[in-house]
């Protein structure tokens, strides 16, 4: 196993596995396609009001705190210790559950064990690593000896215990692990909330200083990159790719700026200026928050959320360009355009008009397949934050540079990468 990767020898790719796949321990095969989707879509409401620190209001949208949508094979200590972790680009903080347990939730993998990890040290007060996380609540136990870090979600949920250096270690998909020693980890030992029995940690991919991607820094070069697979794809695993393989070249690539936010870190935000839908171009101004920024990009909320007067503008100019198919219900009562796919079905072109890039998208972007006879828009309306969700970023390699403050698009198939 190697320390952390030099970026000017090499990089390195993981395995991203949506958590609704069959190598997910979240996956339920006695659920429709139907009510997976629709799952998902309520997870990215869950996402927003997380995101802007509010409490859902609306009984549908059930806020969890481990809602994000892809999941990575981890390890933490010395010998290495198996955790599956959501990936999350809307966190900071890569935590699990430990042992002793004052107060956990029910976990059905075995709890990390500090203690059988030669390699686990928590840090002091005055540490770098307890500064990176003034922002998750940082603080000193009791007799001052050791740095504590809190987290607490928008639906009660939270996390709390020992700030730690510890080796984590990624499965990377050439076989060989990449071990990263001296990982700034939260170690929970009060955990409690809507968290699921199914997960045991998070990986936080934002952009604060806690985050992994920050803790890589300079030895992937500021560079991260992946490629997610549609979701009715018959391969379920998507790639996410670190320092020099995460270079987005070639041709069609386009750039567009990745602003940053000091009051907001952990998000990447980007500027979008209008979509077309045909022929017909809708101005875009989202968000209010985020400085130029309007939109984020994250990569585990699946759906576009979109202000409701824009979504309502974009609605009505898919329905009036559509033509063919039967326009239906959606099974789930969740999604509010909905066609039976039939061969006459022809979708308008669409395009997101981001600052410097015109992104072109498929039909795979823009509608997604709820069951085997009906489609829906992927875009939902919603007021305080908007999102660029994943299923807008599929069969895209979506290349993350932050020290150019950029990010790239290239139409891929991700089922080859």
């Amino acid at each position: 196993m190697s320390a952390f990767v030099d970026a000017q020898s090499g990089g390195f790719s993981i395995n991203l596995v949506h958590r609704d796949s069959e190598g997910s321990p979240f996956y339920n095969p006695k659920e429709t396609p139907a009510r997976r989707v629709g799952n998902a879509g309520r997870r990215s409401i869950g996402r927003v009001h997380r995101f802007s620190h509010m409490h859902p209001s609306d009984p549908d949208a059930q806020l969890t705190a481990n809602n994000g949508e892809y999941l990575v094979n981890i390890s933490l200590g010395t010998p290495p210790f198996p955790i599956v972790a959501i990936a999350d680009t809307g966190s900071d903080i890569i935590w699990t559950q430990c042992k002793p347990c004052t107060d956990c939730y029910k976990q059905d993998a075995p709890l990390f064990d500090p203690k059988s990890s030669s390699s686990y040290r928590t840090v002091s007060c005055s540490s770098n690593a307890c500064n990176s996380l003034q922002s998750e609540g940082s603080s000193c136990s009791s007799d001052g000896s050791v740095c504590e870090y809190q987290v607490s979600y928008g639906d009660q949920s939270h996390t709390q215990g020992d700030v730690a250096a510890e080796t984590l270690t990624l499965e990377s998909k050439t076989g060989n692990p990449v071990a990263l020693p001296k990982t700034v980890i939260g170690c929970g030992h009060d955990n409690a909330g809507t968290f699921s029995p199914k997960g045991s940690g998070i990986v936080g991919l934002g952009g604060g200083p806690a985050s992994l991607v920050s803790q890589l820094g300079s030895s992937i070069g500021g560079k991260f990159s992946y490629c997610m697979v549609p979701y009715a794809a018959a391969k379920p695993t998507s790639t996410m790719n670190f320092g020099t393989n995460a270079v987005v070249s070639g041709n069609g690539v386009l750039s567009t700026p990745l602003i940053s936010d000091p009051s907001q870190p952990t998000f990447y935000f980007l500027q979008l200026e209008a979509v077309s839908v045909g022929s017909k171009k809708i101005a875009f101004q989202g968000s209010s928050i985020g400085g130029s920024g309007n939109i984020i990009i994250d990569s585990g909320t699946t759906l576009t959320l979109v202000p409701t007067d824009f979504f309502s503008q974009l609605s009505d100019a898919v329905e009036t360009q559509v033509t063919g198919g039967t326009k239906t219900s959606d099974p789930e009562g969740f999604f509010s355009l909905c066609y039976v796919p039939d061969s006459s079905l022809k979708l308008p072109p669409v395009t997101a008009h981001f600052k410097g890039a015109d992104v072109v998208l498929t039909s795979d972007n823009i509608f997604i397949q709820v069951n085997d006879k009906v489609v829906c828009l992927a875009f939902y309306a919603n007021d305080q934050l908007s999102i660029y969700g994943n299923v807008a970023q599929q069969n895209f390699l979506i290349g993350y540079d932050l020290p150019k403050q950029t990010l790239s698009f290239k139409p891929t198939d991700c089922t080859n990468t």
